[in-house]
């Protein structure tokens, strides 16, 4: 368990070192940042003044070794144009596309595990083909599409919900909808398959033929066995909305989070903020990442005794 448990903030820092190397060289490679995201309306001694404050005048070794220390220390600059420390600008949006975030992927768990145990259970039956039927519905619909046609509807026709920002309730629903469509698609189908590989062992049968009463059956030996399956999902899950899955959502809404900024910074060409909010939202699945290989040993212990 402990050589396990080791090997997973190794892995983090491996990785975390790498986005962190690719960012710097993406950077580089699109050319001079003051050139790039400033333009031409610098005067002279404001081009070197901020050539020197970036630390752009050395060699590439150097200025890569300079970034480290940027990384290291925490300084990563001034954001073009908050005119405040990227760092201060990123943490005032980390909140809500947290709110957002847990708010989604609890919609998910709470909609998908029931979905998908009914489906397994009553395969045979329409239940079953009800479920299956908006899995593949929830596939079928991307979230952008899913956010404009509530907006249409739910806002321009019926008036019901807000559209823009996040002051209230109201405000977190059409937004954690759209965020979590597929999601409960998918989670709902591996669901499913888990618990139907699991209903058809021999320790099932024998559960039953306990004279256990069906739903301890299904939900104590069943669903937690499945588990390791349900816990790989969500993991990839949480961790694709923290990546990516959050940016169209939020741009979409108005919605004050780090996806929003992400989008402005690349449109403004901000290259301070864009190029902290990358490794932000980089340590954030890495984190995520290494919290749900925590949980696979915990939740079997065959992964953890199979790599002690």
């Amino acid at each position: 368990m402990i050589a396990y448990l080791v090997k997973i903030p190794v892995k983090a820092m491996v990785t975390l070192f790498a986005i962190v190397t690719v960012t710097f060289v993406a950077t580089r490679l699109s050319g001079n940042p003051i050139d790039t995201f400033l333009g031409d309306g610098l005067t002279a001694e404001g081009r070197e003044e901020l050539i020197r404050y970036f630390q752009l005048d050395g060699t590439l070794l150097q200025q890569y070794l300079a970034f480290l220390r940027g990384v290291l220390s925490g300084e990563f600059g001034l954001s073009f144009i908050d005119r405040r420390p990227v760092t201060e600008v990123v943490a005032e949006r980390l909140r809500p596309s947290a709110q957002l975030l847990l708010a989604s992927v609890a919609l998910t768990v709470v909609v998908s595990l029931p979905l998908g145990v009914l489906g397994a259970v009553y395969r045979k039956s329409w239940v079953g083909s009800a479920v299956m039927m908006l899995a593949f519905a929830g596939y079928a619909v991307p979230s952008f599409v899913l956010a404009i046609v509530m907006i249409l509807i739910f806002s321009y026709w019926l008036n019901w919900l807000p559209v823009v920002g996040n002051g209230s309730f109201l405000h977190f629903i059409m937004p954690t909808i759209a965020m979590s469509g597929v999601l409960i698609a998918a989670l709902t189908r591996f669901t499913r398959n888990a618990m139907l590989d699991v209903l058809g062992q021999d320790f099932i049968r024998t559960a039953r033929a306990k004279g256990l009463s069906e739903a301890r059956v299904v939900l104590r030996h069943g669903l937690g066995n499945a588990g390791v399956t349900v816990i790989s999902v969500i993991g990839l899950q949480i961790a694709g909305l923290a990546a990516a899955g959050s940016v169209v959502v939020e741009s979409i809404f108005s919605w004050p989070g780090i996806g929003q900024l992400l989008v402005n910074a690349a449109i403004m060409r901000d290259y301070p903020t864009l190029q902290f909010g990358v490794i932000a939202v980089a340590v954030a699945v890495v984190v995520i990442n290494a919290l749900t290989d925590v949980a696979y040993a915990l939740a079997d212990p065959r992964i953890r005794l199979s790599s002690a």
